[in-house]
């Protein structure tokens, strides 16, 4: 797995060149994004513009990702085809994530 981290301010961007986030790759998403809280981001835009497909062990990867945090920060979501922005709509997960269009919303959001 690819991951490229971007600084924007006091948001850490990180983009995932994955097509599939499932149960294969899920932990190491989960990880990667738990290392980088460890290190005290607590403002972490995930974009996943890359990814084609993502079934429930990649949604749950993020929920632990964004337990972790707790209430000292917060995860955006941001690029989501639409196979992906169905998976958040279906189990509801749009109302416990923020999901953008863009990097550049999901960043302003978590700045606010």
């Amino acid at each position: 797995m690819n991951v490229h981290e971007q600084e924007r301010g006091n948001v850490l961007v990180l983009s995932f060149d994955e097509k599939r986030l499932d149960a294969h790759k899920a932990p190491r998403l989960r990880e990667e994004i738990i290392s980088r809280i460890e290190q005290g981001r607590h403002l972490i835009v995930v974009d996943l513009s890359a990814t084609e497909f993502m079934d429930s062990s990649g949604l749950g990867a993020l929920v632990s990702c964004l337990k972790r945090i707790g209430p000292k920060g917060g995860i955006a979501v941001a690029g989501l085809g639409s196979s992906v922005a169905r998976l958040f709509l279906l189990t509801r997960m749009d109302r416990v994530f923020s999901l953008h269009g863009t990097v550049d919303e999901a960043v302003a959001r978590l700045e606010a």
